[in-house]
């Protein structure tokens, strides 16, 4: 694999992280408002939490093993 074709595969990795903490925190903030309203026990909130910390993580984790590779490409 090329130095090229690297940065391409590294740069789509970085677009998915971004989707995915965007779109986690949209969720999260449109869950803790509607969850209420639709009279939801306090447990939901809990396990809507978890997810959205999961998620976290994951993209943190990701976001390291990018960050790794490009120290490895600048060599």
């Amino acid at each position: 694999m090329g130095h090229e074709e690297t940065e391409i595969a590294l740069a789509k990795q970085g677009r998915m992280v971004a989707l995915v903490i965007a779109a986690t925190m949209v969720l999260w903030i449109v869950a803790q408002w509607l969850g209420p309203k639709l009279g939801l026990p306090g447990r939901f909130a809990l396990l809507i939490d978890f997810a959205v910390l999961a998620a976290m993580v994951w993209s943190m984790f990701v976001t390291y093993q990018i960050w790794r590779k490009r120290q490895d490409t600048k060599g």
